[in-house]
């Protein structure tokens, strides 16, 4: 009797077990019921167009199936189509408004990659009165909340964006991205990416157009591997960028660094320990000085997810990177670093900050003590509810490049220009150019090129004038007086000044410095020896060029100079005569009390019958205010 009781449940028991399912769901339909259980093992076995398909005929017949509805949602919100995912989880909703709190959360997050930032709002404040809710949950949801609430206001306050395709000569059918320029904006390279190939591509501008883009080196682009994330030094010498998986790497991605080398580039060197590491490292991004890098990492140390980091150049080389903080970096992601050349204003990607969904674009700004101020975002059109990233600016920082798919273009990504609203442009910035020579020959020469900021006394631009042309380029921030020194052994150092103190022009310098070589008779106009008026104490922001004086005659120790002070024909004569003598004498004083011979030095006033220039303008009599060396024995 019991084995027949037991043979009698058993037989019973596929019924009752069917009986309990159903009574799980909110159908009763069988058909629709297996046809959700053959989902969820497509689910399991990673088939979802499969599971898509039973989902839909599921719902075909009961089209009130609240569970088949949800797990469709979250079907179409696994493939990311938006649109789908949002209609069913809405379906679910109006079904059943407590059916699973989840829906809520889930709803608004693909509301807001779909730009449906009202009803985002809506469903999150409504997730939020939940109890019980996880931390993590709680805080993603009020991340999501912050998101909507702002994207309104950003759509109500939209900011001025024309972009403009940069034309057939860059963007082809292919992805073109990532596009940096120099500072003079003679050069551009970007990345273009071929059947899965990233390698990196430049154009010249010329007469004021980009022309054909060319394959940049066969030094830097591979077959294997791909190049890409690149940041161009203002001169265009040097190159940061991203390589990935290459054999003398020592992680995933490094960075590694090329410099130009004539007209084509160097073997690229793995930048190593401690910028590199066994992690991921990227998306390197050059200051103005090329001193200070930043990137994007993972490793250990950060705030969560992918970070920006900075690392200094010192004597002993890279220096032990440095996080920026948290007023950049957020347990999401930050990515895509552009610092512009005037050192203090910092461009990145982040999906952390509020924001229209996905990757926005961001500025913060270096506060004056040293740290960066929470950034901002670019705002609506710029940002969208897609990806934003990989933004670069012109050095004027009128402009700034970027890549698109969502425009009308050549296909693919292609590379766009477009004017950067003034609120969040950087400081003014401009930059000398300049082409280093012999006095007698004209011949090109490779010399050591260093600008001072004056009123610090620090180096903000070392470099040396290119070898076969001769040429250099630096940035110059505004508000600051600059000294320029360039010297070469076996000539006389050349001297320049530029004074960006309220300084409103963009237009920038450009410089043919002449050598001279040291021989009698030859002279050098010392333009960063600064006077009060109608005095003869020297000011402080006279130390550098006296330094270099200093350093010129340690080098060539058998060099006698003599010192000499002119002036304008402001006044009599006796009384230039005597504040010019007055001058040169205290140049001679400094080098004197700084261990220079007072034999090697003879100081002389000439007041103002020495003239450079005619005495009709302001302009013209302060080049005749000027102090000179002169070699009087070699």
């Amino acid at each position: 009797m019991k084995i027949a009781v037991l043979l009698v449940l058993a037989l019973c028991l596929p019924a009752l077990l069917c009986a309990q399912q159903q009574s799980q769901y909110s159908t009763s339909n069988k058909e629709a019921i297996q046809l959700f259980l053959d989902a969820n093992q497509n689910l399991d076995e990673h088939l979802y167009d499969e599971a898509i398909e039973n989902c839909l005929k599921a719902i075909s017949d009961d089209s009130k199936f609240t569970e088949a509805h949800a797990l469709l949602a979250d079907l179409y919100r696994m493939k990311r189509l938006y649109k789908q995912a949002i209609e069913q989880y809405v379906k679910v909703i109006s079904l059943s408004p407590e059916f699973n709190r989840s829906i809520y959360l889930k709803t608004a997050e693909m509301e807001i990659h779909d730009a449906r930032y009202a009803q985002a709002q809506q469903h999150l404040e409504k997730y939020l009165t939940y109890p019980n809710i996880s931390p993590e949950n709680n805080t993603y949801a009020k991340k999501l909340l912050a998101d909507a609430k702002f994207s309104i206001q950003a759509i109500a306050h939209p900011v001025p964006f024309k972009p403009i395709n940069i034309g057939a000569e860059i963007n082809t059918a292919n992805d073109e991205y990532l596009p940096v320029a120099t500072a003079d904006e003679s050069t551009l390279i970007f990345t273009r990416k071929i059947n899965n190939n990233e390698d990196f591509y430049k154009s010249d501008m010329v007469n004021g157009k980009w022309n054909t883009a060319t394959y940049l080196s066969n030094q830097i682009n591979t077959e294997k591997y791909n190049e890409g994330a690149q940041s161009i030094s203002q001169d265009g010498k040097y190159l940061f960028f991203t390589g990935c998986n290459r054999p003398d790497g020592l992680g995933r991605c490094d960075i590694y660094i090329a410099q130009k080398k004539g007209n084509d580039w160097g073997k690229p060197v793995d930048l190593n320990p401690p910028v590199n590491t066994s992690g991921w490292e990227s998306q390197p991004s050059i200051n103005a000085d090329g001193r200070t890098l930043y990137f994007v990492s993972n490793r250990k140390g950060g705030y969560g997810g992918y970070d920006i980091w900075k690392s200094t150049l010192g004597e002993q080389g890279w220096g032990e990177p440095e996080n920026l903080g948290p007023n950049v970096n957020t347990p999401y992601n930050e990515q895509s670093p552009f610092i512009h050349p005037d050192d203090s204003t910092l461009y990145f990607s982040s999906d952390g900050w509020p924001g229209l969904g996905s990757k926005d674009l961001f500025v913060s700004r270096l506060g004056k003590d040293g740290k960066w101020q929470k950034p901002e975002n670019l705002g609506y059109p710029i940002n969208t509810n897609g990806d934003e990233g990989g933004l670069s600016l012109t050095a004027n920082g009128d402009y700034a490049f970027f890549s698109s798919n969502n425009l009308n273009g050549f296909g693919g990504y292609d590379i766009y220009k477009f004017e950067l609203p003034v609120s969040v442009r950087p400081r003014l910035v401009t930059y000398v150019k300049g082409f280093v020579k012999d006095v007698k020959t004209k011949q090109p020469l490779e010399a050591a090129v260093e600008i001072i900021d004056l009123e610090s006394n620090l180096p903000v631009y070392q470099d040396f004038s290119d070898e076969d042309l001769g040429d250099f380029l630096a940035t110059l921030t505004s508000g600051k007086n600059y000294g320029l020194n360039i010297s070469k052994s076996g000539y006389l150092f050349y001297s320049e000044n530029f004074s960006l103190k309220n300084y409103k022009a963009k237009n920038p310098f450009n410089i043919v410095a002449l050598l001279s070589p040291i021989e009698i008779g030859n002279k050098v106009i010392l333009k960063n020896i600064f006077f009060d008026t109608n005095k003869f104490d020297l000011e402080s922001e006279s130390k550098a060029e006296l330094l270099k004086l200093i350093e010129f005659l340690g080098v060539n120790p058998t060099v006698r100079i003599e010192i000499s002070g002119h002036t304008d024909n402001v006044g009599n004569h006796q009384t230039n005569q005597v504040l010019s003598e007055n001058r040169a004498k205290s140049v001679f004083q400094y080098l004197v009390s700084h261990g220079v011979a007072p034999a090697r030095l003879v100081y002389k006033g000439y007041a103002e019958t020495q003239p450079l220039a005619p005495n009709t303008t302001e302009e013209d009599r302060a080049k005749n205010r000027r102090t000179e060396f002169m070699i009087i024995t070699k």
